[in-house]
């Protein structure tokens, strides 16, 4: 027999507790034939417990070439045996800090847990006689009450036998449960689901799947077996104490009597044995079932994945789309990482896709693979408090470099002119078009420009920004020579190739009318370096460009983007030699 209680802590709150954020993480392998073999001295893991499936149907995923063919979510449901104490609800709080040592402390798993059934409204409960003290009396003062509202109180009249009795509940049966009998709802007429065959509906029956985990009793002192007549779910009838609730103890005591737990343990039922003729605490034996949906996006990959594979459990997260860039020994798991990477961060993320290969043309675009959920790779983003949008099939986008575009950000003020030379769709010429004067953005994808334009109507911007779809090189002598107001900022975010563009500056004031005492612009370049001294091999390559060494650069590493490769951000005015020097 077994009543169910759903995790709780205070405050009654959903039962449910799912968490997509990966902390624990165990190299094992999950065992398909038996129960795990592996222990570990403290907290869940899917080596410790048992299964509630039959062997028959305890399934490893399997593998069809390069994709997974089925991976069954019921394989990771595992069993403990635990102990929790019953005690009254109005206490549980402060007996929760005093035993706090003593109870289970699991990660997601709260302390306290709800017993369903022993609660009484507060409107109700002020009808009770003031005068009714301990368990029994409050019973009788219950069973008073039922005879004050309906006339007559539960066992009322002879006793039915067996076969009377079960025909009278299924002769009150109807789609809402046993409405005369509201104890046992919980035989009533299941929902429908999907459908198993026999053996696993008896491993799973009763056990909602949408839970995180959940604790059920299966043991409670002095009840009485109906199991005979109202089947093995049916809960067990025992005497109404008042509201209670559950304390889940250490795993360390799941088979242990009153007398062998610890002194504080047992300090707590000396004291109520004091105060009360009746005890409301009690020793009870549970099962906390812990599902699917519990373990972490690592413990179930590293639990999947052959011993000793290096388990990819970080992402970038591009809207609803999780930007997976998996190792070659990866390849193999693709559709199994990227369905559980799914199901871990719903529904944040509705599709998964991996970058197939390096970025290899002009225009930034990646080359990417839906490996699960829908196919749109057009998405919404949200940064700095803006918006954009981006189809990662056709444009450029990194959220990973959402810290570098704040912080250049901030070197802006509202008397800047910018120009953002590769602009992309605009995370960067959107951004300061907020706070500085004007920009001018450019992007030679014309994607990039639709995307660009379509963003800066998305967030009112359109005023302050131009936009421009040409070649790098060309941009800044077109914004340079037919400029406005002076431009004071340029960046120059294209790691790969920008300290290339750098000479096109060298000559570019002159002839422009400009004396040497005029503004020149702030240059922000960006750059990747594999040396051992990044900052001086980017540096060198700066000089080199501008044919210039005289002037001071700041460096600035910006993110590692693979083993040995920076990417870096070097800020210099331009110096006054490069900016008019006389070409021949």
């Amino acid at each position: 027999m077994a009543t169910k209680f759903s995790l709780f802590r205070p405050r009654p709150l959903p039962p449910i507790t799912l968490f997509p954020a990966a902390k624990p993480r165990f190299v094992a392998a999950l065992s398909c034939g038996g129960n795990a073999v592996t222990s570990f001295s403290y907290g869940p893991s899917l080596q410790k417990g048992h299964s509630p499936l039959p062997l028959e149907l305890r399934r490893c995923p399997s593998f069809a070439g390069e994709n997974v063919a089925s991976l069954d979510e019921a394989t990771f449901t595992r069993v403990f045996d635990i102990s929790a104490l019953r005690v009254p609800s109005a206490i549980c709080s402060a007996l929760e800090n005093r035993l706090r040592g003593h109870l289970l402390n699991w990660p997601r798993i709260r302390n306290i847990t709800r017993v369903p059934g022993d609660e009484i409204d507060e409107e109700i409960k002020t009808l009770l006689p003031q005068s009714a003290s301990g368990a029994e009396a409050e019973g009788e003062a219950l069973v008073a009450l039922n005879r004050r509202i309906y006339g007559k109180a539960e066992w009322d009249g002879e006793p039915l036998n067996a076969v009377l009795y079960r025909d009278k509940l299924a002769r009150t049966f109807n789609s809402q449960g046993y409405a005369s009998f509201r104890n046992l709802a919980r035989i009533s007429r299941p929902k429908k689901g999907k459908t198993r065959d026999d053996g696993e509906k008896r491993a799973m029956k009763g056990v909602r799947r949408s839970e995180g985990a959940l604790v059920e009793v299966v043991e409670f002192h002095d009840s009485e077996d109906l199991s005979g007549l109202l089947g093995e779910d049916a809960p067990q009838q025992q005497k109404w104490l008042g509201p209670t609730r559950l304390l889940l103890l250490d795993e360390r005591y799941s088979n242990k009597s009153i007398e062998e737990l610890p002194q504080a343990i047992k300090v707590v039922f000396e004291e109520d044995d004091r105060q009360h003729t009746e005890s409301a605490f009690e020793l009870v034996k549970c099962k906390l079932t812990l599902f699917y949906d519990y373990w972490q996006l690592s413990e179930i990959l590293e639990a999947l994945l052959p011993k000793g594979m290096t388990v990819p459990s970080a992402f970038e997260t591009v809207g609803h789309i999780a930007h997976l860039n998996l190792r070659d020994e990866h390849r193999q798991y693709k559709s199994l990482i990227a369905k559980v990477v799914l199901d871990k961060n719903k529904p944040k993320i509705q599709t998964v896709v991996n970058k197939v290969d390096f970025i290899q043309n002009n225009y930034r675009t990646m080359q990417l693979e839906v490996l699960a959920g829908n196919n749109s790779l057009v998405t919404t983003v949200v940064e700095n408090g803006l918006r954009f949008h981006v189809d990662l099939a056709a444009v450029y986008w990194n959220s990973r470099l959402a810290t570098e575009r704040q912080r250049l950000l901030n070197c802006f003020t509202d008397r800047d002119v910018v120009c953002d030379v590769f602009a992309g769709v605009g995370p960067i010429a959107i951004s300061a078009a907020k706070k500085v004067k004007y920009v001018y953005a450019n992007d030679l994808n014309p994607c990039a420009v639709e995307y660009l334009e379509k963003n800066c109507v998305l967030n009112k911007l359109e005023r302050k920004i131009q936009v421009f779809n040409m070649d790098g090189r060309r941009f800044i002598e077109t914004v340079f020579t037919c400029q406005k107001a002076p431009i004071t900022q340029v960046v120059m975010n294209l790691p790969q190739d920008a300290a290339e563009f750098l000479d096109c500056f060298r000559g570019l004031f002159h002839g422009l009318g400009l004396g040497k005492g005029c503004t020149l612009p702030r240059i922000h370049v960006y750059g990747f370096s594999k040396a051992q001294d990044p900052e001086f091999d980017f540096h060198e390559r700066i000089r080199i460009a501008l044919s210039e060494v005289a002037f001071d650069v700041q460096m600035q590493r910006v993110r590692l983007v693979a083993p040995g490769k920076w990417m870096l951000c070097a800020s210099f005015v331009l110096p006054d030699r490069v900016a008019f020097y006389r070409r021949g």
